[in-house]
């Protein structure tokens, strides 16, 4: 993890240390790579030159033999060390490794006097700031505190719990805390346990609650939560935001104080004590806030490669941590600065050096650093360069065709040019980092290239390199020229007729049109040469009314767009006002007053129709079916109907009335109705002779068509069935001429 580079790489880097005043230190260095290999140590950036107080053993460790926080001359030993190690490689340099003296200030809180019922809950506390963190134990009566009894709990923070209180838990208590630098006492502090234990309800109460801490990974947490109540609360641990707590590495201390052992960045949350009164719901909540932290290490770490001259060389350095690290790169120990040749990326996790030389032969080293530790890994860039390599090519010209085109000229190199297979032309705007250039291959014959789809009004840079089976040469000299400026493009543009003498000219914004400075508009009429105009119109307008012109003649509009380079193609159209006036005489202006009253009018006229309609529709579908129904024929019995007599023409109106009357439930001499195919079995000549009978209709209702639909689930009305022949003299309508015969259509029903 120190670095993947065989040629120069750390085996061992200097670590954040705490140092004992007046006492010696000692910092870690060890390298392995090609000899010779030279080590250095700085101090806050600065180099350490040996002296009797540090200097550098033979192994590359740096010896601090009498470490001091403040010296006489103000200077001190705290500081962040690094080493340095170097060869004919390049150089590398290590982690920053933190040193700080070991103190102890005076305790800030001291333990306080209490009394507390019996089988209540005490609580002391003291604090006091060390490096490293102090150790504090609690003693009582002068002894040190019987950790073996459960209802005595101490927290790491200077915290002591007692539970259940008895009469002999009573006494004087105080703190002790110790570390490298010092052993300090805080002040006695009484407890006295009062009474006996009360059997008075009381609502659960969290005394104090998890305070909010920021820790390192593989540290341990401890979220105090302790509570009072009688009976006594149950205390109970959450997430807020609901994930489970867990069970590796959790351990709750005394009735209620979650400890969370070996620390990962997933322990980070809001955590909930909960104290909750048995058997009930009622409960009092406290929170605080777990932050832990990861020193910066590498996902993916920087690889050595080895390029040829005019190539790319990328980098990829990946680091994760908690807060995420912040990536710097060296170059040879000093901090790469970027240029066009050199980008960094995606935050600094990617190095690109774009056609590089022999002078970006270097060890780059990747930096991850956050609050809670740094890291670094080395890679090393070797630059290939063939003996034997076609030099530059030479004289590079570039001039300019069109808007679009540039021809981009050359000469062969001056050094070995038999084993050349080709030239690369390297093309950039000029404007735009080195990672845009794009490139053009050219035969080795060739010794111009011409350059197309390129901007108006553009700078572009070009250089050539001559390529062999082995690599390419170095770049030639670079030359820029800008592409010519264009006029703009054709605008469309419409005509719209306002009235007999005015019309309007529209047209559309594009960016088809390039970069143009306004618009000019033309008009004439057609028989004429000389065109009115130009109206210089601004770039931004895109509308204009043509007014006072003539309806009799047809008139021509031209337009354009302009810039600094000229004109642009014009677009024509033609227009005529005449049909304008032919309709303004055809078609009056409305009166709209009338026009409204017409438009009521009309749609009371619609609503009369539409009840006219309906009214029509209802007595059809009455007509057709009382004539439906009228057809319908009834017999009054078989026998009768055989031996039925012909009568008069006169007489038989009166039959078929009295028929109408008779009672409908008469039926034949066999109690069934016959239906109309019985009867055009029984008297077919007779209906026949019936139908063509023009006097045969009743004066109550009008003639039925022929209808071959057989109606038998019906009760049909008795009528007596008289056959009838025509009269010799029929009576014809008066003014009249005498009716064709009408069509035999077969047998017809009458009733």
């Amino acid at each position: 993890d120190f670095g993947l580079s065989s040629e120069l790489a750390f085996v061992v880097e200097p670590s954040d240390d705490i140092a004992v005043q007046e006492q010696p230190l000692v910092l870690y260095c060890q390298v392995e790579g090609i000899q010779p290999i030279t080590i250095t140590w700085r101090k806050n950036g600065v180099m350490i030159v040996d002296s009797e107080n540090a200097f550098m053993l033979a192994n590359g460790s740096l010896y601090v033999s009498r470490f001091q926080r403040v010296r006489g001359d103000g200077s001190s030993d705290e500081g962040e060390y690094d080493c340095m190690a170097q060869n004919h490689y390049g150089l590398v340099v290590s982690r920053k490794a933190k040193i700080q003296a070991a103190t102890m200030s005076d305790f800030h809180i001291h333990p306080q006097n209490a009394v507390v019922e019996e089988g209540g809950v005490a609580r002391f506390q003291c604090q006091i700031h060390g490096l490293p963190e102090p150790v504090i134990l609690w003693h009582k009566n002068s002894m040190p505190v019987n950790t073996d009894n459960e209802r005595y709990t101490l927290l790491p923070k200077g915290v002591l719990q007692i539970t259940g209180l008895r009469a002999e838990d009573s006494g004087i208590f105080h703190c002790v805390a110790t570390n490298i630098a010092n052993v300090k006492f805080s002040r006695e502090a009484r407890l006295t346990v009062s009474g006996s234990h009360s059997s008075v309800y009381k609502d659960p109460m969290i005394l104090v609650g998890p305070e909010n801490l920021t820790l390192t990974v593989h540290q341990t947490a401890v979220l105090e939560c302790i509570a009072t109540g009688n009976p006594r609360p149950i205390v109970s641990w959450s997430r807020l935001d609901g994930r489970p707590i867990g069970v590796e590495g959790i351990q709750v201390l005394g009735t209620g104080n979650l400890m969370i052992s070996d620390l990962t960045v997933q322990h980070s949350g809001i955590y909930v004590c909960a104290a909750n009164k048995p058997g009930t719901r009622v409960r009092r909540t406290a929170q605080g806030s777990l932050v832990v932290q990861a020193p910066a290490e590498f996902v993916q770490h920087p690889q050595s490669i080895s390029r040829p001259v005019g190539t790319t060389a990328i980098f990829t350095c990946v680091a994760q941590g908690e807060p995420p690290p912040q990536i710097t790169w060296l170059r040879n120990g000093q901090i790469l600065e970027t240029s066009d040749h050199i980008k960094l990326k995606n935050n600094n996790s990617t190095l690109s050096i774009y056609g590089i030389n022999q002078t970006d032969e270097a060890i780059y080293q990747c930096l991850a650093e956050n609050s809670a530790g740094s890291t670094q890994a080395s890679a090393r860039l070797t630059v290939l360069w063939a003996d034997g390599l076609p030099s530059p090519p030479q004289a590079v010209r570039a001039e300019t065709v069109s808007a679009t085109t540039i021809q981009v000229s050359w000469e062969k190199p001056l050094q070995n040019t038999k084993e050349i297979i080709g030239y690369v032309l390297h093309i950039r705007k000029a404007a735009d980092p080195v990672e845009m250039e794009y490139q053009e291959a050219v035969s080795k014959s060739t010794f111009q290239q011409l350059v197309t789809d390129l901007e108006p009004s553009t700078s572009y840079s070009f250089y050539i390199k001559a390529y062999t089976s082995r690599g390419a040469s170095k770049a030639s000299e670079v030359t820029v020229v800008s592409t010519l400026g264009e006029v703009p493009a054709m605008p469309s543009l419409f005509i719209k007729v306002i009235n007999s003498t005015a019309v309007q000219a529209t047209w559309e914004p594009s960016i088809k049109l390039g970069q143009h400075e306004g618009f000019k508009l033309y008009y004439r009429k057609v028989h004429l040469s000389q065109y009115t105009g130009p109206v210089l119109l601004a770039s931004n307008v895109t509308a204009y009314n043509i007014t006072h012109l003539d309806a009799s003649v047809v008139y021509e509009v031209k337009l354009l767009a302009y810039n600094q380079h000229g004109d642009g193609d014009s677009t024509v159209r033609f227009v005529s006002l005449r049909d304008t006036v032919e309709r303004t005489v055809l078609n009056p202006p409305c009166d709209c007053m009338k026009d409204e009253q017409n438009n009521k009018t009309s749609t009371t006229g619609i609503i009369i129709g539409i009840h006219i309609g309906v009214t029509c529709i209802i007595f059809c579908i009455l007509f057709l079916m009382f004539g439906y129904r009228g057809r319908l024929l009834m017999c009054k019995n078989v026998q009768e109907q055989l031996s039925t007599p012909q009568i008069p023409r006169s007489q038989r109106s009166a039959v078929l009335n009295g028929a109408t009357r008779r009672d409908r439930d008469d039926r034949d001499l066999n109690g069934k109705p016959l239906d109309m195919n019985e009867l055009e079995r029984l008297f077919p000549a007779s209906l026949s002779q019936e139908q063509q009978d023009k006097g045969m209709t009743s004066t109550h209702s009008p003639p039925m068509p022929h209808d071959d639909t057989q109606i038998s689930t019906l009760p049909l009305d008795e009528f007596s069935i008289i056959e009838e022949q025509p009269d010799p003299l029929p009576n014809h309508p008066r003014g009249g001429s005498p009716p064709a015969p009408a069509p035999d259509y077969g047998p017809t029903n009458e009733g």
